[in-house]
């Protein structure tokens, strides 16, 4: 038996039921789950002070691109909307290989890691020159948080009248037999899981319908959960409105794809019809707030969604299209746009940070994450509110208004992967080194 405390705690921020936040409180974690919440707690184990610290639970990231972390900021691109800017980087991704995917993944779930995420989705659709969905996978292991990978896919290129070159997509009899072959090898359905594979053809205009069709029955035969881009901006609309006949909602309705097993990334624009489909078939939403502005794309009525009951959870993205990783900053992005389109008491600093923990524990169908109550995961991030970013604040707890945007600490499933600001996993100096001298590569 595995057993620490962490003690003295200023404020924890629970996200349970009831939403408590004791004060001068401790947490007793063992064996990978949370034994007790409460004051004056024991242990045999290892102690951790948190004075002077927030405790949430970890974050949750339910969209990302892993390996756009080795395309940050292309000169080419940085000014683009999606599809131009998809344009420009196909050719520089087609150049991909397993090393690529594997360091990029490792770069981009430290980083994560480094902003008190403990749980992370990732959305890989491109397998050039060999790579495989293994090569992310295996990252994660040794970064050590708990990850959702999806294998995505594109099979329509350029000559059959999708956005993606020919050299890009793969044959659909391939597509579908890897995604049963990454099931069976990596998805584990059981509580306190540590990898679960999702399937995730990559959006409407890069897949057959068929694909998209034979993807859900697959999910749906194989226990697992279907994820994809949609309704991300007007040209998302426009294209299934020409190519469709409809919107995206309802197309995704037509295919089978609604369902609380289902979740979209960015939904932009989805409109009230649409809105209401999501909740009455439970079916999640990835929210990116910060690619949303730096690629145009608009404002998700984020507002709309959740008072009507739809699921709603965080997404980084991909870093080509965000050029961070902080999940902490997304959550005070979400807090600020649905603040300018609705009023400053449209959204709060918790309920915000909610959406970044419990929210997004929800998407992804892992109740057993993203909230602090004992039998619950031992996924905690510890915040240092004595910071600079905090001095002054009446309201440490309100991490989102003024509060640290890097963790001091970060455990997942009862193992520290975060002590003191410095990741303990990996040899990170490392990692970053190998990762320029690749995107130095790729740019010669």
């Amino acid at each position: 038996m595995s057993e620490f405390l962490i003690c003295n705690a200023d404020t924890i921020l629970t996200m349970d039921d009831e939403r408590r936040e004791p004060e001068q409180a401790d947490l007793l974690i063992r064996d990978g789950q949370i034994a007790e919440i409460g004051h004056g707690l024991e242990t045999t184990g290892e102690v951790h002070d948190a004075t002077g610290c927030v405790v949430t639970p970890g974050l949750v990231n339910t969209h990302h691109h892993l390996y756009q972390t080795l395309t940050r900021a292309v000169p080419g691109c940085q000014d683009a909307l999606l599809f131009g800017w998809l344009k420009t980087l196909y050719p520089i991704w087609a150049r991909f290989g397993p090393e690529e995917m594997f360091t990029s993944a490792q770069i981009g779930l430290a980083e994560l890691a480094l902003s008190g995420c403990s749980l992370s989705s990732d959305h890989l659709y491109l397998y050039p020159n060999g790579s495989r969905l293994d090569d992310t996978i295996v990252a994660a292991a040794e970064v050590g948080i708990r990850f959702h990978p999806t294998r995505g896919a594109m099979s329509i290129g350029e000559s059959g009248g999708g956005l993606p070159p020919d050299d890009l997509v793969e044959p659909e009899s391939v597509i579908l037999e890897d995604m049963i072959r990454v099931v069976d090898a990596f998805h584990d359905p059981m509580e306190g899981a540590m990898c679960r594979v999702g399937l995730a053809p990559c959006s409407p205009f890069s897949v057959s319908q068929e694909l998209m069709q034979d993807t859900a029955l697959l999910a749906r035969d194989k226990g697992v959960m279907l994820h994809t881009h949609l309704a991300e901006n007007d040209e998302d609309i426009a294209y299934s409105q020409a190519q469709f006949g409809c919107r995206p909602g309802q197309y995704a309705e037509n295919l089978g794809w609604t369902g609380p097993d289902v979740w979209h990334a960015h939904c932009v624009k989805l409109n009230s019809v649409e809105i209401d489909l999501f909740s009455r078939t439970g079916t999640g939403v990835a929210h990116c707030p910060c690619s949303n502005c730096r690629l145009g794309s608009g404002i998700a009525p984020v507002r709309k969604m959740r008072d009507q009951g739809v699921s709603v959870g965080l997404g980084a993205d991909g870093s080509a299209s965000n050029d961070n990783g902080n999940l902490m900053l997304e959550a005070r992005q979400a807090m600020l746009l649905q603040r300018v389109v609705n009023g400053a008491d449209a959204m709060s600093s918790r309920e915000a940070l909610e959406i970044a923990t419990r929210g997004g524990a929800d998407v992804l169908n892992r109740p057993d994450c993203g909230r602090l109550m004992p039998g619950k995961r031992a996924d905690i991030a510890v915040w240092d509110t004595r910071s600079i970013e905090s001095a002054g604040s009446w309201d440490p707890a309100a991490l989102l208004l003024s509060g640290p945007m890097r963790v001091k600490h970060l455990f997942v499933e009862g193992r520290q992967v975060v002590r003191g600001g410095h990741v303990t996993t990996i040899d990170l100096p490392t990692a970053i080194e190998r990762q320029n001298q690749l995107a130095r590569a790729l740019r010669n």
